[in-house]
């Protein structure tokens, strides 16, 4: 389930978590999101957008699931103005219609950003280092190689390339199957079982589209930068 506590300010995240269940078969592609084993995840919703985000403001959840041999992820898009032109690993996804997971194993360790674009193209950098020293390089991050990044599974409802834009609403869909063994190839052996807990956020944004926006799960303030760690709230394994 999802977990919110509230302060007294209506709207004011104080606490926000999410319990990964773990499924009880892989996840067929391609069968829904509500089919099972999905309908044993409970979705999460980008709710939170950036100030400088314009009128278009999609509705995106998603749901986590886990097992023995990776986590699995399902983005549900109702969107518009969706441009997706982006086809290289490691292009700059982020300015297509994109969402997005970053995800922090250990304490510590700095953390995976994992980038889709709709037509699924992916962009995966491992952080250790997430201070800004310009607008696209950080002081440390790690392009994880094709051999390692190509185990990584996706599939989007939507075709590789998206161009015109898709003006009218559609909704559209990401999943991909994570392999542990994409993170331990930076991290070493991961301890995935009932009561560890991991920390992440969700986003959805839009850089190069009709109406630019920037979305995500746990609230990143002022600031309009993603790779906020201080800002990712508890995974906790089922």
């Amino acid at each position: 389930m999802t977990e919110y506590r509230f302060k007294d300010n209506p709207g004011t995240m104080e606490e926000l978590s999410y319990v990964l269940q773990r499924a009880a078969r892989p996840p067929v592609p391609g069968a829904g999101f509500d089919a099972p084993p999905w309908d044993a995840a409970t979705p999460l919703e980008l709710a939170h957008f950036h100030e400088r985000s314009g009128p278009h403001r999609p509705r995106t959840r998603a749901k986590l699931l886990y097992d023995n041999t990776g986590l699995h992820l399902y983005f549900h898009v109702e969107d518009r103005y969706v441009r997706s032109v982006r086809t290289k690993l490691h292009d700059m996804v982020c300015r297509d219609s994109c969402v997005e997971f970053f995800v922090a194993p250990l304490p510590g360790r700095g953390y995976f950003n994992f980038e889709f674009n709709a037509g699924g193209a992916l962009l995966l950098w491992h952080i250790e280092d997430h201070r800004r020293i310009s607008a696209f390089e950080l002081a440390k991050a790690t392009a994880l190689p094709a051999e390692t990044a190509g185990l990584v599974r996706i599939r989007s409802s939507l075709p590789a390339v998206v161009e015109p834009e898709i003006a009218e609403p559609c909704t559209w869909t990401l999943e991909a199957c994570i392999p542990y063994p994409v993170m331990e190839s930076r991290l070493g052996t991961l301890t995935v079982r009932p009561g560890v807990t991991w920390r992440a956020n969700f986003y959805k944004c839009g850089e190069e589209t009709r109406y630019p926006h920037w979305a995500s799960w746990s609230p990143i303030g002022a600031a309009l930068n993603f790779h906020q760690p201080e800002a990712f709230a508890p995974l906790h394994f089922a």
